[in-house]
């Protein structure tokens, strides 16, 4: 026992540690938030678009600073996507290098050959097209005189043209020169960026593979499926496209060369290499080229047959839209036709005839990457879209009744 004055010791216990990083209790109530749901949301909605907008603009900003590299590597994969199944047919008895080299030998032959045809046909017609031409401004110079349209051209007007053209580029020898020296350049570097896209291609056709899987394993594991899902699905939108495009263009230039020399015009061969290449500018390009040819046309042989070429022409257009674009490219680009059309206007006015021509397979391929990894709610229902919009007041006054009963 105890005694009475004695008092027993109360044991030792240890004060809490702090631990890093634990978050206090506030002492005090919790305060809500003096915005309204809808506007936070749309708040934390608004400052992540901004920046990805941010995020595009210096990729935009960043392309630009390296316009060469990343015209190079465009060229580069387009050449691989086009040449590849050549080298998958001839890498299963050669060699894979050598594989490659003869199919980089058999596109450079096919291209060298195409200029030598137009080269020699333009040379072959040049002095009965030059008679042609005379005698076709003579004839556009008469009709525009003869009053059959509501406005009235005389050849003194047209001399008058002529001779304020003639002072105008004597005015402006000095900054044409200037203009004529920066073309040099251009071709310098488009002859840099052709060089490098070849030797570019050279490698993705023999080390394709190997490249990627290099890169994927420099990833974290965790994303490489992702990686590797999300390229695949790119690469598939993005070669299609391009074998389709090639395929279509040479349809294309093919049957306007036949027709063009069906109707007797002159330039044919080059008139369909310029349909040729104006397959590869979406919306823009076949106009373009159908134009040109009519006024090849008009001055050659007359206002019916440029009628004629331009008929012809729009209707090879329909043909390719209509048959080849789904017969061809099938589901590997499932753009709408809106979207193509703002795609184009938005490389055009970005980066000029090279933002025309890239910004269609990119969106495509941004697009399939983005339908590949997202995940996909339920679709509504066309009634449920279709429903009619019902003004404010009927609504609440619909709420307010279910709220009663």
């Amino acid at each position: 026992m105890t005694d009475a004055g004695e008092r027993t010791a109360a044991p030792y216990v240890p004060p809490p540690r702090r631990v890093a990083g634990a978050r206090r209790t506030p002492a005090g109530p919790t305060l809500d938030h003096d915005a309204p749901h809808w506007l936070r949301m749309f708040a934390g909605v608004s400052w992540r678009l901004i920046v990805c907008v941010i995020a595009v603009g210096l990729v935009f900003y960043a392309t630009a600073q390296v316009q060469l590299l990343f015209i190079a590597v465009f060229l580069g994969l387009v050449f691989t996507a086009v040449l590849r199944p050549l080298v998958q047919v001839l890498s299963k008895v050669l060699p894979r290098f050598v594989a490659t080299a003869v199919a980089i030998l058999a596109g450079f032959v096919f291209f060298a050959g195409l200029l030598t045809y137009v080269g020699i046909s333009v040379a072959n017609e040049w002095e009965d097209l030059s008679v042609q031409f005379s005698d076709g401004l003579t004839q556009i110079t008469d009709f525009l005189e003869s009053g059959k349209l509501p406005f009235t051209i005389t050849s003194e007007q047209i001399a008058s043209w002529i001779g304020d053209a003639q002072q105008w580029v004597q005015d402006h020898a000095g900054d044409l020169v200037g203009q004529a020296a920066a073309s040099a350049g251009s071709v310098v570097e488009v002859f840099t960026a052709l060089a490098l896209a070849i030797f570019c291609t050279v490698f993705f056709l023999a080390r394709g593979e190997e490249m990627w899987t290099w890169f994927v394993n420099q990833l974290p594991a965790r994303v490489r499926r992702s990686w590797v899902d999300a390229g695949g699905a790119g690469w598939y939108t993005f070669s299609g496209y391009t074998r389709g495009t090639v395929i279509i263009a040479v349809t294309d230039g093919m049957l306007a060369f036949a027709f063009l020399m069906v109707l007797g015009v002159p330039l044919a061969a080059p008139l369909a290499v310029l349909v040729f290449i104006g397959a590869f500018i979406p919306l823009i390009g076949a106009p373009s080229a159908m134009v040109i040819a009519m006024v090849v046309a008009l001055a050659a042989n007359g206002f019916w047959s440029a009628v004629t070429v331009g008929v012809g022409i729009a209707l090879i257009g329909q043909f390719e839209g209509h048959v080849l674009q789904p017969l061809v490219m099938g589901k590997q680009v499932s753009i709408h036709p809106v979207v193509v059309a703002l795609a184009v206007t938005t490389g055009t006015l970005t980066a000029g005839i090279l933002g025309a021509v890239v910004s269609v397979p990119l969106v495509a391929v941004a697009w399939a990457v983005f339908s590949h990894l997202r995940t996909v709610d339920p679709p509504m229902g066309a009634d449920a879209v279709d429903d009619e919009v019902k003004p404010v007041d009927e609504v609440a006054h619909v709420e307010e009744d279910g709220a009663t009963t």
